[in-house]
């Protein structure tokens, strides 16, 4: 299996959240995790996110300091920004992938994103959270596929989903499709929330060439239905863009679809990521690489976790 040198191939995890000394290795440039209820396949993203973003001591000691300054905000107003500054860029090199990183989710990392000092660092991963659609995130998108000379591509794409649309534009910064029949724009949510997901989806992976991207529940908001068009468009989207792609999913539908487009397509660069918990109550992965998974899945044997 052929990797792109920005692509995550490996990870180790110690002390970060549910996970204390877990590794993994051969991801592939699409990977979906599965796994029970609360084993930690949000936490496992959130750690491949991490690793990826903060590799510097500096900007680990911007994060760590931005956190701590925000809880001892009342303290700072007494002992000054100076002293306590000092105190926690000392302590942080100690505290690195330990206690403090630890307690950090995707909100918080989110805020700090804004804090760091070289945003170029940043610019090509991406958390993507399905529950939040923004007008100022299509509009970035957008504006990059524009540059790009590919609208159109957005326009094709949308089409498997609703062969009523043929087109869509960002008008007065809000995002809108055009109806065939009428030729009026629309806003998305009068189509419904699944296609402004899809809209998104396609945006993201056209427009964030050689990036890496994490979805967490990828399958929130779409129809069983149209999985097999949601996977196919992720899988030629980000073979083009040179995309690496990390999902979760609960759906034993969306684990299957997976299976089918990924054999359809013929696309060997794709894993399935199974999470589980051994006797010790430790989580451990198993990592399927493309054949060992489609055979799995085809004789119907159950990979979501133990």
């Amino acid at each position: 299996m052929e990797q792109q040198k920005h692509f995550i191939k490996d990870i180790e995890i110690k002390n970060f959240k549910c996970f204390k000394d877990f590794k993994a290795d051969g991801f592939g440039r699409v990977n979906l995790i599965g796994g029970k209820n609360n084993v930690g396949k949000t936490a496992f993203m959130e750690a491949c996110y991490i690793n990826r973003q903060y590799t510097s001591q500096a900007i680990a000691d911007i994060i760590f300091s931005r956190y701590l300054i925000n809880l001892f905000d009342e303290l700072l107003k007494e002992v000054g920004i100076k002293y306590i500054l000092n105190f926690i860029n000392h302590k942080a090199k100690d505290i690195v992938g330990g206690e403090v990183i630890s307690n950090l989710g995707i909100s918080e990392i989110k805020y700090f994103e804004n804090e760091l000092k070289n945003e170029k660092i940043l610019s090509n991963i991406i958390y993507f959270d399905t529950n939040i659609q923004s007008n100022k995130r299509y509009d970035e998108w957008y504006s990059i596929i524009i540059e790009n000379g590919i609208e159109d591509n957005v326009d094709k794409l949308i089409q498997i989903f609703d062969t009523n649309i043929d087109k869509f534009r960002i008008i007065k910064s809000q995002p809108k499709c055009r109806k065939k029949d009428d030729k009026k724009y629309y806003n998305l949510n009068e189509f419904g929330d699944g296609i402004a997901k899809i809209i998104s989806f396609i945006c993201l992976l056209l427009a964030k060439k050689k990036s890496i991207v994490f979805i967490d529940e990828i399958e929130n908001g779409i129809h069983y239905t149209n999985l097999d068009e949601l996977w196919r468009i992720i899988l030629t989207i980000s073979k083009e863009q040179n995309v690496q792609v990390f999902a979760t999913t609960h759906s034993d539908e969306c684990i299957e679809s997976y299976a089918r487009v990924a054999k359809s397509l013929e696309d060997e660069e794709i894993t399935f990521i199974e999470l589980g918990k051994n006797k010790k109550d430790e989580i451990r992965a198993m990592v399927y690489p493309y054949e060992w998974f489609i055979d799995e899945i085809e004789q119907n044997h159950e990979v979501r976790g133990w």
